[in-house]
């Protein structure tokens, strides 16, 4: 833990690999740009990649991430539908990104529209990966599993968790 009760990042991704939790909210400019906590730019260096989420929202991995994940797509066959489906609906949809000096990455347009993605954002952390969403869409989102958060627990628990 850091000051004030903090975890301290940095300090978890050497030992543990990427950690990206909490909840942020930061604005998307005209340009299509978006600032990226700083707490998780030393992480994300070495390079991040943006594709399509679930729920109509964005995922945002470390490339080092990614390529484990793109991995795992590559040995699935590709003579099941779904398969083939879900890879290109990751994969396909991806692109690399870099930081300029701000912090700021700039997220391609067709990924905008696909999140919805107006000037409000919210950006969470996912333990491995971030995720991009369109504030009034984050806030439905939210309501609704909070609504929901014991069945939701209880379905889990069937799972260990």
């Amino acid at each position: 833990m850091g000051k004030s009760g903090e975890i301290d990042v940095d300090t978890l991704s050497t030992t543990i690999g990427p950690m990206f939790i909490g909840e942020y909210n930061h604005n998307l400019d005209d340009k299509g740009r978006l600032a990226i906590p700083a707490k998780f730019r030393a992480v994300l260096k070495k390079g991040a990649v943006v594709t399509k989420g679930l729920d109509n929202c964005l995922f945002l991995y470390s490339k080092e991430q990614f390529q484990k994940i793109a991995q795992k797509f590559a040995s699935l066959p590709i003579s099941q539908a779904k398969a083939r489906a879900f890879a290109r609906h990751m994969l396909a949809g991806a692109m690399d990104l870099s930081f300029d000096n701000q912090g700021r990455v700039t997220l391609p347009e067709y990924l905008r529209q696909f999140s919805g993605l107006k000037k409000g954002i919210i950006i969470a952390g996912l333990y491995n990966h971030l995720e991009i969403w369109d504030e009034k869409a984050w806030q439905n989102y939210k309501q609704e599993a909070e609504k929901n958060s014991n069945s939701i627990a209880e379905e889990l628990g069937d799972l260990g968790i």
